[in-house]
């Protein structure tokens, strides 16, 4: 059983002496298509036993004691200042925050999106985003950078990892998804390769770091961790439709300071 196992918590070296984890299935205590440490619905403001427990093992794997924020994720660009705790029930529409206050741990559920995690050292500002292909596209990342600037944080010191998602070998589009993204940018032509007919397949994982450098982020970091074949290690929406399973676990990704 998942609850049998320690919390599997993935670090960068990018982000060594910042507290935070890309967090996994492994160690957590609920039951069923979701075992392991599932984190809920991105709405739910009421936590199941289960829930409240998973929450707790993986706050505790990350930094001990702090308060966990979480975000209500719609698939935007919007990102949000976080100055103190938030009600569950009170959570900000939007797929990125940042902050610069100690005892806070922002917290990303995932489930195939790109979890990204930014830190200034130096400032002490830290920030997470939820970077699916509409919030990427958008301009989540840009967003993040805006908000942790506007907390003192500079640009050229800022350094971001990127956890586990789906990789290109599992993430096949039409063609009018890859078109979208070339009218947007031609460039964006390198991260779509060859797959069955009228199909290609999409590296998320390398356009969200083309962003972060584009924008001038100092460092990234890429975990290479597909979540979509590892299916005792990571959730995935793609993965669970594709079994016509009835429902998905989400992951968390995790920094504080």
């Amino acid at each position: 059983m998942n609850g049998d196992k320690p919390v599997e918590v993935l670090r960068s070296t990018l982000l060594d002496g910042v507290a935070h984890g890309f967090l996994g299935r492994r160690g957590g205590v609920s039951t069923g298509v979701m075992a392991g440490l599932d984190m809920g619905r991105r709405g739910q403001a009421e936590l199941s036993p289960e829930l409240s427990e998973n929450r707790r093992r993986a706050v505790d794997a990350v930094l001990p004691g702090a308060t966990l924020v979480t975000l209500y994720q719609v698939h935007s660009a919007e990102a949000v200042i976080v100055n103190a705790a938030i009600a569950d029930d009170a959570r900000p529409h939007a797929d990125a925050m940042v902050t610069r206050t100690p005892g806070l741990l922002l917290g990303i559920l995932t489930a195939d999106c790109a979890p990204v995690l930014f830190a200034d050292a130096q400032t002490g500002v830290v920030g997470a985003a939820h970077a699916g292909w509409k919030g990427a596209i958008s301009g989540v990342t840009d967003r993040t950078l805006d908000a942790m600037e506007r907390l003192g944080a500079r640009r050229d010191r800022i350094v971001a990892a990127i956890g586990p998602c789906i990789a290109r070998a599992s993430y096949e589009v039409d063609l009018a998804f890859a078109e979208r993204f070339c009218a947007d940018d031609a460039a964006n032509e390198r991260f779509f390769a060859d797959g069955r007919e009228g199909h290609v397949q999409f590296d998320l994982e390398g356009y969200v770091a083309h962003r972060l450098a584009s924008a001038g982020v100092g460092r990234v970091a890429m975990l290479g961790e597909d979540t979509y074949p590892q299916t005792d290690r990571f959730y995935s929406f793609r993965r669970a439709t594709h079994r016509g399973e009835p429902d998905y676990g989400r992951q968390i990704s995790l920094i504080g300071l």
